[in-house]
């Protein structure tokens, strides 16, 4: 399938951008090949429940990235209080000291402020773009724009040659590049704008506070009889994840600059699997190599990390949003357990020391590492050794030494991994 858009594709293949909520998601995102990443700063982001990162962080987290040859964008958009003005300004200048390569937003405030610090800034799919009045309009701001979720590819295609047409520009002076989802959680609501979690919590997902009311059950009540019946046993308002894998080398040739992950409350190996997966095929894509890209096995692995099902094309193939989930949780095809820590690696032997905490382990069960500055290692080992002896299990609480492929760091988190029954 990617290969049979080889004569149309274009010179370096888009970005992408993958999502860092955490240090060590941050890392595996890095590893597994994203152009870019995208993280909070604060409260004042679209996640300010978690995946955020503090304001004295942020110099070395912008080293870290740039010393890997990758871009840096600090997302800012939820709507802004006025009482918030001077925290604004305090991440905005923080931003602009540290090198962060842009900013994204929505409010006007941050808009005027990003351009009052000299930083590049990127439209927010809470901008709602929809037509190429708001690309011209916004193009006097900033040099990205991300998509209305709910447009068709027939949309986005005549959007991206529109831009080209009329050389619109941004305020670098390069044409303004477009920017999609393309895999991840969907909201209910149009553009994420949504109002749910503020009626029923007052917590408001226009701010980075979503308690995800929609994704619960629910039952229709005859006010007059109180008879109460599901409806259709689904989680009528919580879509399946979006995932554009088997119809990437449409969207390839959309003319799109940017492809999003979505993604900052989810893993270190959630990142790293789903970013590893896109990064083959759009090398596979620009290398004009599509035919040796196996899709049925990019999508195993997809199936093996945290989703809810998957809605293959989503609204880009125009189609409705009826595809709702099935569960409130995950579907993923493999689970995580928890065994322990790494208490020390012997780089000489390339073996792990690890203390077994929680659980067990049992030779030949697939395990996972993964830290702040280790990112996502797997391993395998065919062997491994406890008290000096070669043996095939382990109980909770007593330590063990294998070997493992990459480098891992004291405090890394182990977990064996299961097939879901």
């Amino acid at each position: 399938m990617l290969g049979a858009m080889k004569e149309n594709r274009h010179h370096g293949g888009p970005e992408l951008l993958a999502p860092a909520g955490s240090r060590d998601s941050l890392t595996a995102a890095l590893q597994a090949g994203a152009d870019a990443v995208y993280l909070g700063v604060g409260h004042l982001q679209m996640r300010a429940a978690g995946a955020a990162f503090s304001i004295p962080e942020l110099p070395e987290v912008v080293e870290q990235v740039h010393a890997a040859g990758k871009k840096l964008y600090v997302t800012l958009n939820t709507v802004v209080y006025e009482e918030e003005r001077e925290e604004l300004e305090k991440v905005l200048q923080a931003a602009a000291e540290s090198g962060v390569d842009a900013v994204i937003a929505a409010d006007p405030a941050v808009l005027e402020g990003g351009r009052k610090h000299n930083l590049p800034l990127h439209l927010s799919t809470q901008a709602n773009i929809c037509n190429l009045s708001a690309i011209r309009f916004y193009a006097a701001f900033a040099d990205v724009m991300v998509l209305a979720r709910e447009l068709t590819l027939e949309q986005i295609t005549a959007l991206n040659e529109a831009i080209r047409r009329e050389n619109i520009t941004g305020p670098s002076g390069e044409l303004v590049r477009t920017e999609i989802f393309v895999h991840g959680a969907l909201c209910v609501a149009v553009s994420g704008k949504c109002y749910m979690s503020l009626a029923q919590h007052n917590a408001s997902a226009n701010r980075g506070d979503c308690l995800q009311a929609c994704r619960r059950k629910y039952e229709v009540t005859d006010k007059e009889t109180g008879f109460a019946y599901e409806v259709d046993n689904q989680w009528v308002m919580s879509p399946k994840d979006l995932c554009t894998l088997p119809m990437l080398d449409r969207l390839l040739a959309s003319g799109v600059g940017v492809l999003k992950i979505e993604g900052r409350g989810r893993s270190p190996d959630y990142v790293h699997t789903v970013v590893g997966a896109y990064r083959e095929a759009i090398d596979a894509w620009v290398a004009g190599t599509g035919e040796a890209f196996s899709v049925d096995d990019a999508m195993e692995r997809l199936r093996s990390v945290f989703h809810r099902g998957f809605w293959e094309g989503g609204y880009y193939l125009g189609e409705k949003m009826d595809p709702w989930a099935r569960s409130s949780g995950s579907r993923a095809t493999q689970r995580k357990v928890f065994l322990g820590t790494v208490e020390n690696y012997f780089a000489r032997q390339g073996v792990a020391e690890v203390h077994l905490a929680a659980n067990d382990y049992q030779q030949g069960t697939p395990l996972l590492i993964t830290g702040p500055t280790t990112g996502v290692v797997e391993a395998q080992p065919p062997a491994f050794r406890r008290e000096e002896k070669e043996v095939t299990e382990a109980p909770r609480k007593s330590t063990i030494t294998f070997p493992v492929p990459a480098k891992v760091r004291r405090g890394d988190k182990v977990y064996r991994l299961e097939e879901r029954s």
